[in-house]
This record gives C-alpha cells, sequence and structure tokens, in this order.
C-alpha cells in the first residue's frame, strides 16, 4: 500500500467519523470526494491492463555477434475505453535488448506499433520474453500489472573471420577413390537404389526408377571420396583461461562495433581462450566448408557437441548452432578426447586441435594418430597471454619432434592475418 493511498484512506474513514457525530455538509462532502476518488482510482487501474494484447515478432531466430536482432512490437487495444498510459516491462536475456518502453494514449481499438533493433554483442542462446504489462490510474494511488507468458528464444552465432588461405596441406585421398561405405545421410555420391520401407524420406525416392519398377524405389548415399577435416575443440575447464572483462554496452562511446572492427581487420573479442577458440573453430569451419569440403566437429564441454563430417550450407550452420552454446565446463583433458575419439577417424583425415592446453600428452595423441596416417595441425591459444602461468615448451617439442604444423594464437592477435599465415609456432614474439 503506497503513501497516497493509505492518505486517502485515513482521510476518509475520519471525514465519515467527523460527519456522523457532527452532522455538517462540509464533512459528507469531504468524506464523499475522498471515497469517490478511492472507487473511481481503483476502477480506472482495473481496467488499465484490461482487454490489451501485446505481440511481438522476431524477423530472424538466428543472428551473429556484430549484426542486429530486430524486433517488432504491437500493443493493442480491444476495449471500448482508451487507455491513459500502458508500461512494457520487457524480461528477455539478450544482452542489451532494451524493449522495454512506455506507450501513452492507446485509443479504443487502437494499435501501436514499434520496432526494437539490437546489436548482438555475445554469442548465445537467449530467451525473448516474458513481458509484463502495468498501469494504473491518472492519480498513481493504484497499479496494476498482468504477466504475458509467451517467450521465444534467439540464437547468436560466433563471429567469424574471413580467411583468405590455410597453409598447412589438407589432405585428400589420391585419386580420389570412393570408400564405397554406405551412409544413412544424404550425400553428393549415390551408390544405388532400393526398394522404399517405412521409415525413408520422400526426398530420397528416386522418380524415374519408381515410375519404370511401378513401385517406389529410393536412392542410396555412400561417403564422399574426399577426406575429411575434423576439427576437436578442448572445452576442458582446467585448461581454460581468462581474464576479467565487462561487456560494454553498444551506445558506450568505447564500445567498437564488431562490425567496423571486422572491417579493419580486427576484432575485440572476450579476453578468454574459450571465445577465441570458439571463433578460431567457427572461422575455420566456414574456410573449409565455402571451399565444398567436408568439415565435422567434436568437443567435450558440458555436454558432448558433435557434428558429422558434412559438406554446404546446412553442416555450416550446424557448426553455428553447437559454437553458439558451448562452454569450457567439461572434465574430459583434450589428450583424452583425441586419443578415445581420434581412433574413428580414417586415414588421410586432418584433424585441427584447437586448444590452450599446454599438456603434453595431447600432442603425443596426435603423434599416434600422424601414425595411422591421419594429417594433424595444431593451434594453440597461448593462455599465458590470458593471466595464465604455463609453460609449453614440453608441448613444442613434442609437436616440433612429431612434425606437426602449429600455430600459436596470442591474445589480441589479428586471426584473420594470425590464421592465414604459414605456422608460426612458438617463435619469439
Amino acid at each position: 500500500m503506497n503513501s497516497r493511498l493509505l492518505f486517502l484512506i485515513i482521510g476518509a474513514v475520519a471525514a465519515w467519523i467527523i460527519a456522523f457525530n457532527t452532522g455538517r455538509d462540509l464533512a459528507f462532502s469531504i468524506a464523499y470526494l475522498l471515497s469517490g476518488v478511492i472507487v473511481l482510482s481503483y476502477g480506472w487501474a482495473w481496467n488499465s491492463v484490461r482487454g490489451v494484447t501485446a505481440r511481438r515478432r522476431t524477423r530472424s531466430r538466428r543472428s551473429q555477434v556484430g549484426q542486429y536482432v530486430e524486433e517488432q512490437f504491437e500493443v493493442t487495444n480491444r476495449t471500448f475505453l482508451p487507455k491513459l498510459w500502458l508500461e512494457i516491462d520487457d524480461f528477455s536475456t539478450l544482452p542489451w535488448h532494451s524493449a522495454s518502453r512506455v506507450v501513452s494514449a492507446v485509443r479504443r481499438n487502437g494499435t501501436q506499433r514499434w520496432l526494437v533493433k539490437t546489436l548482438c554483442t555475445q554469442r548465445g542462446r537467449f530467451r525473448l520474453g516474458p513481458v509484463t504489462l502495468r498501469s494504473g490510474d491518472p492519480l498513481g494511488i493504484f497499479r496494476r500489472e498482468r504477466p504475458l507468458s509467451g517467450t521465444g528464444f534467439v540464437v547468436v552465432y560466433p563471429p567469424t573471420f574471413e580467411l583468405t588461405s590455410f597453409e598447412p596441406s589438407i589432405s585428400e585421398l589420391s585419386g580420389g577413390e570412393a570408400r564405397h561405405r554406405r551412409t544413412y545421410q544424404v550425400t553428393t555420391n549415390v551408390a544405388g537404389v532400393r526398394e522404399y520401407v517405412t521409415g525413408d524420406g520422400f526426398n530420397r525416392i528416386h522418380w524415374p526408377t519408381t515410375a519404370r519398377a511401378r513401385r517406389l524405389m529410393v536412392k542410396e548415399f555412400e561417403l564422399d571420396p574426399t577426406a575429411d577435416v575434423w576439427i576437436y575443440l578442448d572445452l576442458c575447464s582446467s585448461a581454460a583461461a581468462e581474464l576479467a572483462w565487462t561487456p560494454q554496452p553498444p551506445e558506450s562511446p568505447i564500445f567498437a562495433s564488431p562490425l567496423r572492427m571486422r572491417a579493419r581487420g580486427k576484432l575485440d573479442l572476450p579476453p578468454s581462450t574459450t571465445e577465441y577458440g570458439v571463433t578460431i573453430a567457427a572461422s575455420l569451419a566456414r574456410y573449409f566448408i565455402l571451399r565444398n569440403r567436408a568439415v565435422g566437429m567434436n568437443s567435450r564441454g558440458r555436454t558432448r557437441e558433435f557434428v558429422q563430417s558434412d559438406r554446404g550450407e546446412r553442416q555450416l550452420h550446424k557448426f553455428f548452432e553447437a559454437l553458439a552454446v558451448v562452454e569450457a565446463a567439461g572434465n574430459l583433458p583434450f589428450a583424452n578426447l583425441i586419443a578415445t575419439d581420434g581412433i574413428r577417424l580414417n586415414r588421410n583425415d586432418t584433424l585441427l586441435a584447437v586448444t590452450p592446453d599446454a599438456s603434453p600428452e595431447w600432442a603425443a595423441a596426435l603423434q599416434m594418430l600422424q601414425r595411422r596416417g591421419v594429417n594433424s595441425i595444431a593451434l594453440i591459444i597461448d593462455a599465458t597471454t590470458f593471466g595464465s602461468r604455463r609453460d609449453y615448451s614440453r608441448v613444442q617439442s613434442e609437436l616440433m619432434a612429431s612434425g606437426i604444423p602449429t600455430y600459436r594464437i596470442r591474445q589480441n592477435d589479428p586471426l584473420d592475418k594470425v590464421l592465414s599465415a604459414a605456422p608460426n609456432g612458438f617463435t619469439a614474439n
């Protein structure tokens, strides 16, 4: 109960007591006035959020760091009486999404619309909504609110860099010979046809053969003859390192838009090895997929994120979907991930190991894969530039002894230039 309402109630009670005890017309007039104000204000407040609907339309449920999320809001008054003012309180988790506002003078059966554009500054999966409507009487005595439970989600992809080249040789099978391994996935290589069985997708039906055979026939596929590229991302919590960082709002004068930073060849990422690793993985995946290579991913964070190797724009979106939500919250060392899952790789496949780990054990695991014919490339995120004290000399020796090309990425390095150049290893700054 606010102070205005308390004052009116006390005044009305006192006025009625005086009026009944004295019988004076002035006391009755004051009592009627104060009581009427309370009743009318309550009725006005009760009607203020009644018959109001709010709708939000998101242009796209997918965005990327450096791009915008656009939402159109629509508030409609479906009652006969106009609404003096309405306060829309939005509880979205998207950073800096300023969708809350006050709408004034919504006439009867009227609608007000507005557009909200938010620059995405962090990757992740964010909730849009819910919304609470608030209003009251003109004197501010009563306030009413009505929650609207409708929610949605938007996925913000990690940023990527435009790589002009990637120097280490990425192997292919000699002559592009087929592996002749059947797969349930749809690939570009058709191995034959067979009769339709329950559960087959209609997009796999081969209509010319169906017309000739007069029964449904579906296509069978086999794995692509080109060697795959696999990105292994280290998400072990013990290997991650980061510096204190306070996100800046897009309106801040010290905030640099990711679009402008990317145009200058440099993008300010949060000082975290995880964010650098995710950005590197996304950039490499985009580089190879745009060159029609089959790319897969494997990582163990809070949950396992596994993307089967494939090619095409759809595969790129699978990568971004997975990388948008990963966190360095796993407990599986990177060496164990390579040793246990790397045995499934085929000869002449290429493994890109992205990690800030200084342990030589994962380098030894890569060496074992090298002996099986799996090409390996190490991309080490130097955790010493992220506030961690680690010695990379032992892992450096292992990689050099194995002849594994090595990239060393430091904080604030221009990733597009570092990855497009020759492997820099652990040369001096």
